[in-house]
């Protein structure tokens, strides 16, 4: 029987847990998980603190019950304190102190990552929150209700601390957003995209600080947050959220296992890293990129759920490559749209592609259409030498989502800008228009 460990069961263990139980027979499976809950989805946390959920229960798809009642052993609260990799054997303490000792034929680690904290003075005050755990939500949700806290400083104008921003605000609190670069969300988009959603986030009363970094935090007497002090000015702020990023959790390797991108753990396509036996899935890992055609790091829950699957098969003795990844990601600020998959122009230029980009705005639908339909902005990044499509970004009131999976696909799969004009899209009024936006991105492209 061949005997698995698995090391972290969130997204990325989840997908490999539920894999191997639901495929394989005669394996047996161990589970340490040093969190007190598992599959928590993250990206709900400011739905919740923002009260447009009203029930945290939907944000859970597994749980220790469902995975023992598949024949897994689970062990909660129990962090692993070391591996012996020659040995084959790991040892985690459980939350009552009592050692627990398994060997193992292979091993998977889903690790993840780990907030970045910022060296600011005052990070361990009261009142300042890290923002990634199920625990990290309830205690800003609950702390927001206390009417001592007026002004709230959030760190970070990446996704979470963007979404935080607005959920705060929705609380009713003088939410201010803090941002070193001269926009929020960089990472993803190019400018023409993040100065809309500015507009957006300043429409909605949140307090834009961009170019601006915080180098303190002041407590008073009780020594909880009273004051950010920035390098322009002091703010009050009663709270501080930090989502200035994440680190892959690379520790429990003790430097034996080879890292790559981001210093995460170095995989190849079959998840496994520079030991043998030994995998690595999720946040923790590097993953392989289709638009650059490199190994990169891209901590998204869809890549992790990926990367377990693929990890799941292969330790089972199924050959099984991941199929690459593009990066997709979107978000939803005051019901305004934003998606982008693959490189963005500046990111495009920065990998030394010659690149170039093509822009088209216009109606979902045809303007004789007066319900519902919403203008979309659509780039399309791709490369002036090969005509390769290197990445795409979507903005709208719309939904246009399934938009962007098409330019996810054809990243993937190589397709050019020159393939694009003659793309056999469908027509029907309800939906769109004859000459839609990405075929006349297409056809516009130089």
């Amino acid at each position: 029987m061949t005997k698995i460990i698995l090391v972290g069961a969130n997204h990325a263990g989840t997908a490999a847990a539920n894999t191997i139980l639901d495929n394989y027979k005669g394996v047996q499976l161990i589970i340490f998980d040093q969190n007190s809950n598992i599959s928590y989805l993250g990206c709900g946390t400011a739905l919740y603190v923002g009260k447009q959920i009203n029930d945290t229960g939907g944000l859970f798809y597994s749980s220790k019950e469902l995975l023992e009642k598949k024949g897994a052993t689970v062990h909660m609260e129990t962090t692993v304190e070391e591996i012996d990799f020659d040995k084959k054997i790991v040892t985690a303490v459980n939350a009552s102190g009592r050692e627990i000792t398994e060997s193992y034929d292979k091993l998977i680690l889903a690790t993840g990552s780990m907030p970045i904290r910022p060296k600011i003075e005052g990070v361990d005050l009261g009142g300042v929150h890290f923002v990634k755990l199920f625990q990290d939500g309830t205690l800003i949700d609950k702390e927001l209700d206390d009417p001592r806290v007026k002004n709230v400083a959030t760190v970070g104008a990446g996704y979470i601390g963007v979404e935080i921003a607005e959920a705060v605000k929705r609380r009713g609190k003088h939410s201010l957003l803090f941002e070193l670069a001269p926009h929020s969300l960089g990472g993803y988009y190019d400018e023409i995209f993040t100065t809309e959603m500015d507009k957006v986030l300043k429409k909605g009363g949140i307090d834009l600080h961009y170019d601006e970094g915080i180098t303190q935090i002041k407590a008073g007497s009780d020594k909880k947050a009273t004051t950010v002090i920035t390098d322009k000015g002091e703010y009050s702020a009663e709270m501080v959220l930090l989502a200035i990023g994440f680190v892959p959790n690379t520790k429990v390797a003790n430097g034996k296992i080879e890292l790559g991108a981001g210093k995460a753990f170095k995989v190849d396509l079959h998840q496994q890293t520079s030991i043998p036996d030994v995998y690595a899935i999720g946040d923790c890992a590097t993953v392989f990129n289709n638009a650059t055609k490199e190994s990169d790091y891209i901590a998204l829950a869809t890549n992790a759920v990926r990367s377990g699957i693929v990890a799941g098969h292969n330790v089972c003795g199924t050959p099984l490559e991941s199929a690459g990844v593009q990066g997709s990601n979107g978000i939803c600020i005051y019901d305004y749209k934003m998606f982008s998959t693959g490189l963005s122009y500046d990111k495009a230029k920065a990998h030394g592609y010659q690149a170039a980009f093509v822009d088209f705005e216009d109606y979902q639908k045809p303007e004789f259409i007066l319900k519902d339909n919403e203008k979309v902005k659509l780039r399309v990044v791709y490369c002036n030498k090969t005509r390769r499509i290197l990445g795409a970004q979507m903005a709208s009131y719309a939904d246009v989502s399934m938009g962007l999976h098409m330019f996810s696909l054809a990243i993937a799969k190589d397709f050019t800008i020159n393939e694009l004009p003659l793309l056999d899209i469908f027509f029907m009024p309800h939906f769109n228009k004859p000459f839609n936006y990405i075929t006349m991105a297409g056809l516009t492209a130089k």
